[in-house]
């Protein structure tokens, strides 16, 4: 199986190196094959045959803001619209958030505060508090869910890289309209949300790969490779 990576590669990024390490940590475990590549967000619309007819699932990295948001806007709408799985931690969870506002609640102005902070807009703001370099726990509230089935547990523990996340005006109607909060933090606010009705379309704020292992690969990142029919 293929997996295309979206996002612009650093190198010494840490969210970026574990990228990779967790997926093939969960293809090992599992007993699958997997090879990945990284995508540039600036190459996605130049390549979009490519990009779109080449891959069996996406992951939208950390990292934002991209080099181009509208790129990967696009391959978000494809991979929800073509029900291809689909992963988004961090940025990744940020810029799914405005994809669907955008195209499914038809909010054609649903603005991301990092690109442009006085958006009439921002469904995407700054977060209250900082959460870079911080592990929090999360409660996950469906255990049905494709998340909670993935985890087996009603209680995690997971790092950020985050300084922006789901305004929670909108947290209700994203809700609603079936991208659903599985996952909040101790003051109710959203840090998984997963499309019902896709083989596997999960947002999490938090970033998973970072404490995958070989030993003890995510358990996110292994449901991820487990939905993918090559």
């Amino acid at each position: 199986m293929k997996v295309a990576i979206i996002g612009d590669y650093n190198p010494q990024a840490a969210t970026h190196t574990a990228t990779g390490d967790a997926l093939l940590h969960a293809a090992a475990q599992l007993g699958l094959s997997v090879s990945f590549d990284w995508i540039p967000t600036e190459n996605i619309l130049p390549q979009w045959e490519a990009v779109r007819d080449h891959y069996d699932a996406y992951w939208i990295a950390p990292g934002s803001p991209y080099k181009d948001f509208a790129g990967v806007l696009q391959i978000i709408r494809f991979a929800r619209e073509y029900r291809i799985p689909t992963i988004g931690t961090c940025g990744g969870f940020q810029h799914m958030v405005i994809e669907f506002a955008r195209h499914v609640l038809q909010l054609e102005d649903a603005s991301h505060a990092e690109y442009d902070p006085y958006a009439s807009r921002l469904v995407v703001t700054p977060l209250s508090c900082s959460l870079v370099g911080q592990t929090l726990q999360i409660h996950i509230r469906d255990q049905h869910s494709k998340t909670g089935q993935s985890l087996q547990t009603d209680q995690i523990t997971e790092r950020y890289y985050c300084n922006f996340g789901l305004n929670p005006d909108y947290q209700a109607m994203l809700h609603q309209h079936g991208f659903q909060v599985v996952g909040i933090d101790t003051g109710g606010e959203a840090r998984i949300l997963e499309l019902t009705d896709h083989p596997f379309y999960v947002a999490t704020l938090f970033v998973p790969q970072t404490s995958s292992t070989a030993e003890h690969p995510h358990p996110l990142v292994r449901g991820f490779l487990q939905s993918i029919t090559p």
